[in-house]
């Protein structure tokens, strides 16, 4: 018997945010690539907000850094 998942699991929260809100300016260090990799897949593409529980604010910035440290060959542009 094939057991359907729940889809009401418990909501992932922003990383970056603490517990007094959302701090400004949001920015992430495009040299963290631990980081940047944990919000990438396999084939180097960008988590959604639903997978990472980022916020806007955070999940625009993790876009940019990602693409700053593609440009300084930190990450790939395609997997290897």
């Amino acid at each position: 018997m094939v057991r359907k998942r729940s889809k009401l699991r418990g909501r992932n929260r922003c990383r970056f945010c603490t517990p007094q809100g959302c701090p400004r300016p949001a920015y992430v260090d495009y040299k963290d690539i631990n980081l940047l990799k944990k919000m990438c897949t396999a084939q180097a593409r960008l988590l959604p907000r639903s997978r990472t529980g980022n916020c806007a604010a955070f999940q625009r910035a993790v876009a940019r850094a990602v693409k700053r440290a593609r440009f300084m060959a930190l990450l790939p542009f395609v997997p290897e």
